[in-house]
């Protein structure tokens, strides 16, 4: 007799593998329910766990309610209320009535529900327990409808093993709950776990509800994002640089009101904020993004958490720009603030801000744009050295390369009153080989020489890469150096990028090579060192960012070729570097997100002295 490999599987085993992939945890069941009550119109839900969800998960709500035959229909496989042709999977607005989800978890959990519409004198009672009948009975409740789950993969042993920690599986639930607390500040929400009351919210206005799940101080440092296009729409907050966060935990994309998760999106908000983060921080952003239901497939994924647009590079831009536009509102320059007990929290990590120029209003544009700057050459986009005194502003020497009329121009670029040095420019100096100092209009400006040179070669760097410059200068005494096997396979990937960069290097035997020439910018002595460190550091940044070859390589060229703390610059060339690093594009922070330049405000001086004139 022949031996079968196919065989068809047994309802109650096909019903819990379908259930695997819908009820993962207890927070699985927890989102179904809640989205569920979303659909019947709730507008007040009581959530309620035991055991991190474990043992006991309940939802109730206010909603629509059941009748005998819909409650019992509920718990059937591929049960619904919203799909009835194929051309209505392209138009899903909501999330799931009843249904659908209840069957995966009625095959894995002991489950009650106890619904009832308003028009109807009781409630319907439906109980089922894994491959069980369901038994039906009648009971007492307001209109809506109330779920329990209890003993979750009871019949499932090796699932019920793989559940974590009872505190684990509650930060999964809590995530969930919050969650829909964030996208339904209109509904009333109170969860309880293990008796005792996380939080109980009631309807209000979206800011209301943020500071309520969120506190103050995160709202406090909220920009509000605003986007509309052909067939989409955003609207949100995206958090200032200073509100960086240590985690990814406070990302939030909701696309028609579900939350998902999107390579897209997140991607899109990450390069508005450029390095204004400093590196290990994750910016805060609560995003709404409505696109027309037949332009975007929520399928892809069983719980829906992710999605994917018909054209994800044109929602990428428009995300960006608005992201962008949301974070121009950040003040430019960071303020210093002293207390009594240290610097004021909040005050310097503020530093992290964009510079206040043009950015792009277009809704598909998600370049940057900025306006011609002095100390730049207009046609090759080359930085320029110092600008002499017969093309500086009335300001003096700092002027160079500030946007005309931007914010910066009027609290920086007019001349200090009182001393001045012979040539009518803002006295600057160095403080201890580390930081130039020179007096603004309104206090003090405070530049770190390292990480200010540092913005500067970086932004050359990627110039010349991207120009194809090719070419650097040549060395009277080539410099030799012996790698390792692994990075000598390295520096040969990464040989295209270094050549337009400015190194010339031949090979000298199995792992050595030479080094003819190097990128104009390098100082003279210590070419081999400086080629290795590069190869060093790129591959620590590489772990970070994989994709972002160039990036990279200029990160490295620049961190390892700039001036150093602790190197002394006379006043030409202190001036000479202002004037460069004004001319960049983002002259605040430099490539790994550390500030670059501080203010101290002559207000907060006088403070700390006690002067009240």
């Amino acid at each position: 007799m022949t031996t079968r490999r196919i065989s068809v599987l047994p309802e109650n085993i096909a019903n819990k593998i379908a259930a695997g992939e819908v009820v993962q945890r207890p927070a699985s069941v927890v989102k179904e329910l809640l989205e569920n009550s979303l659909d019947a119109g709730a507008t007040s839900v009581v959530v309620s766990v035991r055991d991190g969800g474990r043992t006991f998960i309940q939802v109730a709500d206010d909603g629509c309610g059941m009748d005998e035959v819909d409650a019992r229909a509920s718990f059937l496989r591929h049960a619904t209320s919203k799909i009835a042709t194929y051309e209505d999977l392209e138009s899903v607005s909501t999330f799931g009535f009843r249904g659908e989800a209840l069957a995966s978890i009625a095959a894995v959990g002991r489950v009650t529900m106890k619904t009832r519409r308003a028009e109807d004198d009781a409630a319907v009672v439906v109980k089922t327990e894994g491959d069980s009948s369901p038994e039906v009975g009648r009971e007492a409740r307001e209109p809506g409808t109330t779920i329990t789950v209890q003993s979750l993969f009871f019949n499932v042993p090796a699932r019920r093993k793989f559940l974590k920690s009872a505190a684990t599986e509650y930060r999964h639930v809590y995530d969930e709950v919050q969650r829909i607390a964030v996208s339904r500040p209109s509904l009333a929400l109170h969860f309880i776990s293990d008796g005792e009351t996380v939080f109980r919210l009631k309807g209000g206005p979206q800011e209301t509800r943020l500071a309520d799940v969120f506190g103050e101080r995160r709202c406090e440092g909220l920009l509000p994002v605003e986007g509309k296009g052909e067939g989409v729409a955003l609207r949100g907050y995206v958090g200032k640089p200073a509100f960086g966060l240590r985690t990814r935990q406070g990302q939030f994309v909701f696309l028609n009101g579900r939350f998902i998760v999107s390579r897209t999106i997140n991607a899109a908000v990450f390069g508005a904020y450029e390095h204004l983060m400093e590196k290990g921080t994750f910016p805060f952003f609560l995003l709404f993004l409505d696109v027309e239901p037949r332009r975007v497939d929520v399928n892809v994924h069983p719980s829906k958490l992710e999605a994917k647009f018909d054209d994800e590079q044109g929602i990428f831009r428009f995300v960006a720009a608005a992201a962008r536009r949301a974070l121009a509102a950040v003040p430019a320059i960071p303020a210093l603030t002293i207390q009594q007990g240290g610097i004021e929290p909040g005050t310097v990590a503020a530093r992290f801000s964009p510079r206040q120029h043009s950015w792009p209003g277009g809704e598909g544009d998600a370049h940057w744009s900025f306006p011609e700057r002095p100390g730049v050459d207009a046609r090759t986009g080359e930085i320029l050295p110092f600008v002499p005194s017969d093309r500086v502003a009335e300001g003096g020497a700092l002027a160079a390369g500030f946007p005309a009329g931007g914010e910066i121009a009027a609290s920086l670029l007019q001349r200090p009153e009182g001393r001045a040095d012979e040539g009518g420019q803002a006295l600057i100096w160095q403080l201890h080989n580390k930081y130039i100092l020179s007096q603004i209009r309104n206090g003090l400006m405070i530049v770190d020489q390292h990480v200010a040179h540092e913005r500067v070669l970086y932004e050359r760097a990627l110039e010349r890469i991207a120009a194809g410059a090719r070419g650097g200068q040549q060395l009277l005494f080539p410099a030799t150096l012996e790698l390792s096997p692994p990075d000598m396979a390295l520096l040969e990937e990464l040989a295209g990028e270094l050549d337009l960069l400015g190194f010339t290097i031949r090979p000298f035997g199995r792992n050595t090579v030479v080094i003819d020439g190097v990128p104009p910018d390098t100082r003279a002595g210590g070419e081999g060192k400086l080629l290795e460190e590069m190869l060093a550091l790129y591959k620590e940044y590489r772990q970070n960012e994989p994709a972002s070859v160039r990036d990279n390589i200029a990160k490295s060229y620049s961190c390892r070729s700039a001036i150093k703390a602790g190197d002394p610059l006379s006043e030409p060339e202190m001036r000479s570097l202002i004037d460069q690093l004004f001319a960049t594009r983002m002259p605040y922070v430099c490539p790994h997100g550390r500030p670059v330049v501080l203010r101290i405000s002559i207000e907060e001086l006088d403070r700390r002295f006690g002067r009240t004139s």
